[in-house]
């Protein structure tokens, strides 16, 4: 609990200071689909691991602001979204309404899902996994997936240990976390393989983790080119990467 409890004030005063800003710039919260699936470079392709969205059931993961829900219902889907900061719900409920969507919200906890058995055809996760008693949360995520459904997640991850020394010591813009959650590692892999046999993951920004430091474009678009030589050439260096995108289909 008192884990928990950390993650929600924490989260909740994240989503506090974002209202402030978005009470005087409510425009904002409306958006095109790319802005979101191009924002960080393993989205659009994890995105497309869910496969056509038109008339499924997907449950939006953890869904913070809501944009992930916003462009999963204009993809034709039924979207129920949940997070356990209510101040994130608020700031995903005005989002869908901007953008005219209809998307049933609810404050909740990953590890205790409100919603019944076999209730989602899909379920769309980004960089909210490693908040969470896994064994846990995978257990109640295969409890609502439907047979035959998927889940993917966008995590990061612990495979790169000058990386982990960056994460650890460094100073970089969007550096802050909370005080438990830590980048996924092997063992939470292993964990989740036991709930989720067929589980497959792929690698992204294995020199594209520039982007942590710059966004001048030549240099970005040069470490993406990188990445997909090298991780095409040697896929084993997924585990050198900053993220990885995690598909877990539901036998």
């Amino acid at each position: 609990m008192e884990r928990l409890l950390a993650e929600l004030i924490f989260h909740d005063e994240q989503a506090r200071e974002r209202a402030s800003y978005f009470r005087s710039h409510a425009e904002e919260l409306r958006f095109d689909d790319a802005a979101y699936l191009d924002h960080e470079t393993w989205i659009r392709p994890a995105f497309a691991q869910l496969g056509p969205l038109q008339g499924k059931r997907v449950l939006d993961y953890g869904c913070g602001h809501g944009m992930a829900s916003v462009v999963m219902a204009r993809a034709g889907a039924s979207v129920k979204a949940f997070d356990l900061s209510p101040r994130y719900v608020k700031e995903a409920e005005l989002r869908a309404r901007a953008n005219r969507v209809d998307v049933i919200f609810r404050t909740a906890d990953a590890e205790h899902l409100p919603y019944a058995d076999e209730s989602f055809d899909a379920v769309w996760g980004n960089a909210i996994l490693h908040h969470l008693d896994l064994d846990q949360a995978a257990k109640e995520l295969k409890r609502v997936l439907k047979p035959g459904g998927v889940a993917v997640f966008c995590e990061p991850w612990a495979g790169n240990p000058f990386l982990n020394f960056a994460r650890r010591w460094l100073p970089y813009p969007g550096k802050n976390r909370t005080a438990d959650e830590v980048p996924l590692s092997r063992h939470a892999l292993k964990m989740l393989a036991t709930h989720f046999p067929k589980m497959r993951t792929e690698g992204f920004q294995l020199f594209g983790m520039i982007r942590r430091v710059t966004k001048f474009r030549p240099i970005t678009a040069l470490a993406d080119f990188a990445d997909r030589i090298a991780l095409g050439i040697c896929p084993p260096l997924k585990n050198w990467c900053r993220y990885l995108v995690i598909v877990l289909p539901r036998d």
